[in-house]
């Protein structure tokens, strides 16, 4: 079942290069993005392994854990600045909370309802309140640089939302 995982290792670990990386965010970014598989967060930022931290949920979410792990990456890792990174035609503005509960209970049976989805009703609205829950954390340092942008997944283009 992962036959095609474990190649795919062999072939990159007989290339790989130690690159002697620390684990500290070498440019001081953190991205915070979607699952979405059509999403590369180092190569639509010009980065590469080691230049930023990358922290992915369904629809790009500031949630607690993601503030908990900005606290470490802020205070333990480098980490100076945030992009807030959602994209376009992403499932998690395709519906309500009530709608992806029956959806998973129609697919599965399991009942999802103790939790909560997160949906996205308007990606800019909710872009901009997830940037403010940054901005406004008790444990995050006060210079801490935010940005939000919504990628593009059809032109690679990142459309920063301002204030």
């Amino acid at each position: 079942m992962f036959d095609d995982v474990l190649a795919g290792n062999n072939e990159f670990s007989s290339k790989f290069k130690d690159k002697a990386l620390t684990g500290l965010a070498v440019k001081g970014l953190a991205i915070i993005t979607c699952i979405d598989s059509r999403i590369d967060p180092l190569g639509l930022t010009g980065m590469a392994a080691g230049d930023a931290k990358i922290l992915r949920n369904a629809g790009a979410r500031v949630t607690d854990d993601v503030l908990r792990t900005l606290i470490l990456a802020t205070h333990l890792l480098g980490v100076s600045r945030v992009l807030v990174a959602p994209h376009t035609d992403c499932k998690m503005a395709t519906g309500d909370e009530n709608s992806f509960h029956q959806e998973i209970f129609k697919k599965s049976g399991v009942d999802t309802r103790s939790i909560e989805i997160r949906t996205v009703d308007n990606q800019e609205t909710t872009l901009r309140q997830d940037l403010l829950r940054i901005k406004t954390s008790p444990f995050l340092p006060r210079e801490l640089v935010v940005v939000g942008a919504i990628y593009d997944v059809k032109t690679g283009k990142l459309k920063e939302i301002t204030d």
